[in-house]
């Protein structure tokens, strides 16, 4: 069998693409597809020396910093990837990746991180952020994001099984789809956010600092509480204005590798987190350090924290996401802190283990080819024994 796992675009190594690791851990044999492959050298580890096969937008203009800007031309272009020598093609997918064309004789499983963000529930957000409320440019990228809302139906129905990383998506899946899918989570490294029960006083935030992550907000709210630390580890479009905003209290440190942002998460009170975000990997792993969380109230993170009211809390949530509603939350940790266990942290975040994801990751796929060729199952078994 011939399998084929496909991506958006692979330019820095975070949730997605650590997910993306594991897969072709499950399926080294696998060749690899992307939109665009841009990895800095340090960062290339995980794709275990594939060569990627990419499109035509990794030789546009300005490709490598740039790449969002030819969103309108990525349908277009994840449909020129020739799929037809594949028996079963895997694409993870936040964007296009799901919309890769694939005949009836092939298996296509789509693991959705999020149905394409921009398009949908949060097209709002995005127009404001973008500055795109007014004008001729404003009516150009709506109608745009609306041609792309059609393409993304459409292509839905290319998809033979729908994974969805959280029930939250499971719930936008079926919203924007209609389409059934089973939750697999995102794996987590727990090995290597090791517990540690003794903490300093300080905060701590971790994410690329993009609009949709929030980070200015954190960095607002404790701006406003200059009697508390925080700590923020992140690059991104957003750092110059983030890092304007900045009070004395607020250090910025910038892109850190992962034993130093292993070490702020050990050490901190609680990890600060604002994003609505699909799953969240990084308050999983503040937990695993033993770190309880401070976080919006909304998305995939009620999944992975348990709240005040639990019997064994990991977390609190605030219900808006508003620097009074975080500067309300933060008190309240500091009023209840006695509240909360390490050791609850940490069992919290075990049963997201990477080792967990394969083995749910392998027997669905193997389910899957079993309904759609018996014989060819077998065949796969019989290969793995010898």
């Amino acid at each position: 069998m011939k399998i084929a796992i496909v991506t958006d675009w692979l330019v820095v190594y975070s949730g997605a693409e650590k997910v993306l690791e594991q897969m072709l851990k499950v399926y080294p044999e696998a060749d690899l597809y992307s939109l665009i492959e841009f990895l800095p050298e340090d960062q290339r580890d995980f794709i275990q020396g594939k060569h990627v096969t990419t499109t035509f937008i990794q030789k546009l203009p300005f490709a490598k910093k740039k790449y969002r800007s030819y969103l309108p031309l990525m349908p277009l272009a994840i449909e020129q990837l020739d799929m037809s020598q594949y028996d079963v093609i895997i694409s993870s997918s936040y964007a296009v990746a799901k919309g890769i064309i694939t005949g009836p004789d092939q298996l296509h499983i789509s693991y959705v991180h999020s149905p394409v963000r921009y398009a949908w529930d949060l097209q709002h957000q995005y127009l404001r952020e973008a500055g795109l409320t007014k004008g001729i440019k404003s009516w150009i990228a709506r109608y745009i994001l609306h041609r792309i809302r059609m393409w993304d139906c459409r292509t839905a129905n290319g998809v033979d099984d729908f994974i969805a990383n959280s029930q939250f998506i499971g719930k936008r899946i079926w919203k924007v789809y209609r389409r059934h899918s089973d939750v697999i989570y995102p794996p987590v490294d727990i090995d290597n956010f090791q517990l540690k029960t003794k903490k300093k006083d300080f905060y701590l935030t971790a994410s690329r600092m993009v609009p949709y992550k929030k980070m200015s907000l954190i960095v607002e709210a404790f701006s406003q509480m200059p009697d508390k630390k925080l700590y923020v580890i992140g690059d991104g479009p957003e750092y110059g204005k983030i890092k304007r905003m900045a009070g004395e209290n607020v250090v910025l440190l910038g892109y850190q590798d992962a034993e130093t942002l292993t070490h702020y998460m050990q050490n901190a009170k609680a990890f600060v987190f604002a994003a609505e975000e699909d799953f969240g990997i990084t308050p999983v792993e503040a937990q695993a350090c033993g770190t309880p969380v401070i976080a919006f109230g909304k998305g995939g993170v009620l999944e992975t924290v348990r709240g005040i009211d639990s019997g064994k809390p990991t977390g609190i949530f605030y219900s808006e996401q508003t620097t009074g509603s975080l500067i309300g939350a933060v008190k309240e940790f500091e009023a209840k802190q006695a509240l909360f266990n390490p050791q609850s942290c940490r069992e919290n975040a075990l049963p997201f283990s990477e080792q967990r994801f394969r083995e749910e990751f392998r027997t669905y796929v193997e389910k899957k080819i079993e309904e759609k060729w018996p014989t060819k199952k077998l065949k796969l078994e019989l290969n793995r024994m010898r």
